[in-house]
Protein backbone atom coordinates (compact mmCIF):
# COMPACT_ATOMS: atom_id res chain seq x y z
CA UNK A 1 0.00 0.00 0.00
CA UNK A 2 2.76 2.46 0.94
CA UNK A 3 4.61 1.76 -2.31
CA UNK A 4 1.42 2.48 -4.27
CA UNK A 5 0.86 5.73 -2.35
CA UNK A 6 4.41 6.94 -3.03
CA UNK A 7 4.11 6.12 -6.76
CA UNK A 8 0.71 7.82 -6.97
CA UNK A 9 1.96 10.93 -5.15
CA UNK A 10 4.91 11.24 -7.54
CA UNK A 11 2.53 10.93 -10.52
CA UNK A 12 0.33 13.68 -9.09
CA UNK A 13 3.32 15.97 -8.53
CA UNK A 14 4.78 15.29 -11.98
CA UNK A 15 1.47 16.13 -13.62
CA UNK A 16 1.05 19.27 -11.48
CA UNK A 17 4.58 20.54 -12.20
CA UNK A 18 4.08 20.00 -15.95
CA UNK A 19 0.73 21.82 -15.87
CA UNK A 20 2.26 24.75 -13.98
CA UNK A 21 5.29 24.74 -16.32
CA UNK A 22 7.63 24.87 -13.34
CA UNK A 23 11.22 23.76 -13.82
CA UNK A 24 11.77 21.71 -10.70
CA UNK A 25 14.39 19.21 -9.59
CA UNK A 26 13.51 16.06 -7.65
CA UNK A 27 15.87 14.70 -4.99
CA UNK A 28 16.26 11.03 -4.10
CA UNK A 29 13.99 11.49 -1.06
CA UNK A 30 11.11 12.80 -3.16
CA UNK A 31 11.58 16.52 -2.43
CA UNK A 32 10.92 18.69 -5.46
CA UNK A 33 12.58 22.10 -5.45
CA UNK A 34 12.93 25.23 -7.52
CA UNK A 35 15.23 28.13 -6.62
CA UNK A 36 13.24 31.23 -7.51
CA UNK A 37 15.99 33.65 -6.52
CA UNK A 38 19.46 32.65 -5.36
CA UNK A 39 20.62 34.82 -2.49
CA UNK A 40 24.08 36.37 -2.29
CA UNK A 41 24.70 35.43 1.35
CA UNK A 42 26.36 32.43 2.92
CA UNK A 43 25.27 28.88 2.12
CA UNK A 44 23.11 26.99 4.61
CA UNK A 45 24.92 24.19 6.44
CA UNK A 46 24.11 21.90 9.34
CA UNK A 47 24.30 23.59 12.73
CA UNK A 48 23.46 27.06 11.35
CA UNK A 49 20.31 28.74 12.55
CA UNK A 50 18.12 29.58 9.58
CA UNK A 51 15.42 32.22 9.80
CA UNK A 52 12.83 32.25 7.04
CA UNK A 53 9.43 33.46 6.00
CA UNK A 54 7.20 30.75 4.57
CA UNK A 55 3.81 29.94 3.12
CA UNK A 56 2.39 26.42 2.89
CA UNK A 57 -0.36 25.62 0.40
CA UNK A 58 -2.14 22.60 -0.97
CA UNK A 59 -1.82 21.88 -4.70
CA UNK A 60 -5.18 23.61 -5.23
CA UNK A 61 -3.78 26.85 -3.75
CA UNK A 62 -5.48 26.64 -0.36
CA UNK A 63 -3.21 28.28 2.22
CA UNK A 64 -2.64 25.97 5.22
CA UNK A 65 -0.08 27.98 7.14
CA UNK A 66 2.24 30.96 6.78
CA UNK A 67 4.65 32.93 8.89
CA UNK A 68 3.15 36.07 10.35
CA UNK A 69 4.61 39.37 9.09
CA UNK A 70 7.54 40.21 11.32
CA UNK A 71 7.59 36.74 12.91
CA UNK A 72 9.70 34.43 10.74
CA UNK A 73 10.41 30.79 11.62
CA UNK A 74 13.87 29.92 12.99
CA UNK A 75 15.47 26.52 13.56
CA UNK A 76 18.91 24.93 13.83
CA UNK A 77 19.55 22.88 10.69
CA UNK A 78 20.18 19.21 11.40
CA UNK A 79 18.50 19.12 14.81
CA UNK A 80 15.00 18.07 13.77
CA UNK A 81 11.92 19.70 15.20
CA UNK A 82 10.78 20.76 11.72
CA UNK A 83 9.57 18.89 8.67
CA UNK A 84 12.32 16.65 7.20
CA UNK A 85 11.69 18.13 3.74
CA UNK A 86 12.15 21.66 5.06
CA UNK A 87 15.51 20.73 6.58
CA UNK A 88 16.59 19.05 3.35
CA UNK A 89 15.45 22.02 1.28
CA UNK A 90 17.13 24.53 3.60
CA UNK A 91 20.51 22.98 2.81
CA UNK A 92 20.05 23.95 -0.86
CA UNK A 93 19.76 27.66 -0.09
CA UNK A 94 21.83 30.75 0.61
CA UNK A 95 20.93 33.69 2.78
CA UNK A 96 18.50 35.82 0.77
CA UNK A 97 17.28 32.92 -1.39
CA UNK A 98 13.67 32.39 -2.36
CA UNK A 99 12.56 28.88 -3.23
CA UNK A 100 9.59 26.63 -3.81
CA UNK A 101 9.44 23.07 -2.48
CA UNK A 102 6.84 20.41 -3.17
CA UNK A 103 6.78 17.76 -0.47
CA UNK A 104 5.06 14.42 -0.18
CA UNK A 105 3.53 13.54 3.21
CA UNK A 106 6.53 11.53 4.46
CA UNK A 107 8.62 14.73 4.17
CA UNK A 108 6.10 16.91 5.99
CA UNK A 109 3.41 15.89 8.47
CA UNK A 110 2.91 12.28 7.38
CA UNK A 111 -0.35 10.56 6.71
CA UNK A 112 -2.01 12.21 9.71
CA UNK A 113 -1.34 15.90 9.01
CA UNK A 114 -0.77 18.19 11.96
CA UNK A 115 -4.35 17.75 13.22
CA UNK A 116 -4.89 21.53 13.00
CA UNK A 117 -4.05 23.28 9.71
CA UNK A 118 -2.42 20.59 7.56
CA UNK A 119 -4.82 17.90 6.26
CA UNK A 120 -3.87 14.24 6.49
CA UNK A 121 -1.83 12.75 3.65
CA UNK A 122 -1.58 15.94 1.60
CA UNK A 123 1.13 16.96 -0.84
CA UNK A 124 2.26 20.44 0.17
CA UNK A 125 3.91 23.40 -1.52
CA UNK A 126 6.29 25.47 0.60
CA UNK A 127 7.33 28.94 -0.56
CA UNK A 128 10.30 30.11 1.52
CA UNK A 129 12.51 33.19 1.76
CA UNK A 130 15.71 32.90 3.79
CA UNK A 131 16.08 36.05 5.84
CA UNK A 132 19.24 35.06 7.72
CA UNK A 133 21.73 32.29 8.44
CA UNK A 134 23.80 32.40 11.62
Amino acid sequence: VNRYLVIRQQEIITSFVERMEWEMIKTSTGLWYMILEQGAGSMATKEKIITLDYKITLLDGTVCDASEPGYPKSFRIGHGGVEPGLEEGALLLREGSKARFIMVPHLTHGNFGDRMKIPAGEILIYEVWVRSLN
